[in-house]
């Protein structure tokens, strides 16, 4: 049986760092980052003659209790390849949280995907993670997103969305916008997850902090990355502050209080309060909590 999206916990998804399954120090280093999830990779990130070797690690490491309270994912090698099935096989079987697969780009594919791991026996906690690198994804994004109550987050490939529209990595990603802002509007039509794609120069701390910037103020989840110096950024930036906290619970209290006097309007600050300030605000409460829940988990 499926874990519903909409009673499963709050989960923050800041920062989802991808690890390549086969380097032991890699995975030994997840243990003690401050990521919220982790995607051991065997796609991009392990030569071929290493897939074999990978697989299986990534299998260890998802039922490994060392790894906390961290989102544990698998990257699967994509449909098409000679790994394809025997990756995937292997992860429904370890039974991770979710399951990562490439260049994903219709509807139909996530029904195969779904039949694949039902056949291969993956348990119910374990979710698909769509990823969207490709111009058929764009336009299909939220054909794609609601395809299955398994897929519950779309994970945009940006390297190779931009590869495929023959596009340049520019400042701002204005090349990428319309691709990006396609799939925002996929994700929150259906109420799936999304996170954004990673930022390739690890140099580059004001380049990689102004792109958390901009993709939070799209609207995105959280972001893929690519290396630990990217974490703590990450956290920050996707993470509500002090003050928005603090606002949040203004609001509530506000908005509780007129309840209880029979009122039919709150302000705070001078502004009108209406329902959707009030369910913004217990969204960022929960992403608080989920947040700190974890820290505390360490």
């Amino acid at each position: 049986m499926l874990t519903s999206s909409a009673t499963a916990p709050h989960r923050p998804r800041r920062s989802v760092l991808y690890m390549p399954a086969a380097n032991d120090r890699a995975l030994a280093k997840a243990k003690t980052l401050p990521a919220d999830a982790v995607i051991f990779d065997l796609e991009d990130a392990v030569a071929p003659d290493a897939k074999e070797l990978a697989r299986a690690k990534a299998c260890a490491a998802v039922k490994d209790p060392g790894y906390g309270r961290r989102e544990l994912t698998i990257r699967i090698n994509g449909t098409g390849t000679r790994w394809h099935d025997d990756d995937l096989l292997a992860a429904a079987a370890a039974g991770p949280d979710a399951i990562v697969v490439p260049k994903v780009s219709s509807a139909a594919e996530v029904h195969r995907l779904e039949a694949a791991l039902e056949a291969a026996g993956a348990p119910g906690h374990t979710s698909l993670w769509g990823m969207l690198e490709t111009p058929a994804a764009m336009l299909h994004a939220e054909e794609i997103a609601g395809a299955s109550e398994r897929l519950t987050v779309l994970v945009m490939g940006t390297n190779d969305l931009a590869k495929e529209l023959q596009a340049e990595h520019v400042p701002g990603r204005a090349p990428l916008l319309t691709g990006l802002r396609l799939c925002l509007l996929a994700a929150r039509a259906t109420g799936t997850v999304i996170l954004d794609g990673v930022y390739n120069d690890v140099s580059d701390a004001e380049g990689f902090e102004a792109e958390c910037r901009q993709g939070r103020q799209l609207g995105f989840d959280g972001k893929t990355l690519i290396h630990p110096r990217q974490i703590e950024p990450c956290n920050r930036i996707f993470a509500p502050d002090e003050a928005e906290v603090e606002e949040a619970r203004t609001v509530l209290r506000v908005w509780e209080e007129a309840l209880a006097a029979g009122r039919g309007v709150a302000t705070v600050g001078g502004r009108m309060i209406e329902n959707l300030h009030v369910e913004n605000a217990h969204r960022i409460l929960a992403t608080d909590a989920a947040i700190r829940a974890m820290a505390e988990a360490g």
